[in-house]
């Protein structure tokens, strides 16, 4: 039953449903805004990740979907008689250090999965709730961009190519030569929601995403995943080896993500070169 659900319609609903709920989060933005505790994936929760898990949790029961909820925020729960068949993974706010501080680039994501783990994945959606873009995807049929095919970029040159890097947290240790990179590529970006730049991958408004500091969750990019490889993405880890682990809002992990396999291929050069 659950892969029956019309999950597009629903997705639409839990957007429309966030934007509502976080709406008195926004507006005292100009102040400081309360921590309520540390969350399931390890981070500050702020009263705008409540509201809008709260949302999604409302639209999924709503609809009377049994699901279990995999969130990086209040961690793994269980809803209805027949969780077990159906795995919610999100991140309610992807980018909520941008949105305190009122930089116009923050996103929801949201993926199902058959199984608990990230192979698992047919359908996901992030939803950019600044720029009213809604990227989709569905195991098969494609991805779109409010409700349009999009697809990765045909550039095949990295000398041609903007790619995301994601050097956050880089004072922990990040066995990575950025020089390296950052020579080699034309222009390099970072704008601090990782589900949502792996959609720009997806859309072709870059040609690759970077983020090996160990630090990413699976529910950062459950849906992101899905979307940019329904488009056409190369996605793998550093040695290129597909990208299957547990769901579980502690479970982190190293990906590149490359608009083509040409793209990737110069991007495993250059990060695994020893020269």
């Amino acid at each position: 039953m659950t892969l029956e659900l019309d999950w597009q319609n629903i997705f639409a609903e839990c957007r429309a449903n966030i934007q509502k709920a976080i709406e008195p989060c926004l507006k005292p933005c100009d102040e400081p805004q309360p921590d309520l505790g540390i969350g399931a994936g390890g981070d500050l929760m702020k009263p705008v990740d409540l509201a809008s898990e709260s949302a999604i949790i409302e639209t999924l029961k709503k609809h009377e979907v049994s699901f279990t909820l995999i969130s990086e925020e209040t961690g793994v729960k269980k809803f209805g008689a027949a969780s077990e068949g159906c795995y919610i993974i999100t991140d309610p706010i992807d980018g909520t250090t941008n949105l305190t501080r009122r930089l116009p680039f923050y996103c929801t994501s949201i993926a199902v999965s058959s199984t608990p783990y990230l192979k698992g994945v047919y359908a996901g959606m992030v939803a950019d709730l600044v720029h009213d873009q809604t990227f989709m995807a569905f195991t098969g049929r494609g991805a779109f961009c409010n409700r349009k095919h999009i697809q990765t970029s045909n550039i095949k040159r990295l000398e041609e190519a903007c790619v995301g890097l994601d050097l956050g947290a880089y004072k922990t240790g990040l066995d990575l030569d950025c020089k390296k990179i950052i020579q080699n590529i034309k222009h390099t970006r970072h704008f601090g929601a990782n589900a949502l730049e792996i959609c720009y991958v997806a859309s072709g408004i870059t040609d690759g995403f970077i983020d090996l500091r160990s630090k990413i969750r699976t529910t950062d990019v459950a849906a992101g995943f899905l979307i940019a490889k329904e488009a056409g993405a190369t996605i793998t880890d550093q040695a290129n080896r597909p990208i299957n682990i547990a769901l579980d809002p502690k479970q982190t992990l190293n990906f590149i993500a490359s608009a083509n396999s040409e793209i990737h291929k110069q991007i495993l050069s250059l990060i695994n070169s020893d020269a």
